[in-house]
């Protein structure tokens, strides 16, 4: 049931033309020049914004996954969400540096 309205809240609040990437277990690992790559295509059609959706305690409803344009993972362990948050994000920082070609990403 929480499952359930968890969904209905997430595509509530995500505009239509937005791409979402969601947050799964199950998803394709990618790694940080990988991610950036895709951020970068997305940039580079004029996508204005992308959002992402971490799931709770038992993941995402299937109608989120179905929405998603891709679904990303962090790997097989299991995260709190609050410490996705944080590894997402320093994660989306990291492929705004591949991007910008700082020397901030070491190979």
């Amino acid at each position: 049931m929480a499952k359930a309205r968890e969904a209905e809240l997430i595509l509530k609040a995500l505009p239509i033309e937005t791409p979402l990437i969601a947050l799964a277990e199950r998803g394709t690992a990618w790694s940080s020049r990988e991610l950036a790559d895709r951020l970068g295509q997305w940039r580079d059609r004029g996508t204005a914004e992308l959002a992402f959706a971490i799931g709770g305690a038992e993941g995402l409803a299937a109608t989120v996954l179905d929405r998603a344009a891709a679904v990303l993972s962090l790997g097989p362990m299991t995260w709190p969400h609050l410490l996705v948050r944080g590894m997402l994000l320093e994660q989306l920082y990291r492929a705004q540096q591949i991007l910008a070609g700082h020397p901030y990403h070491r190979e």
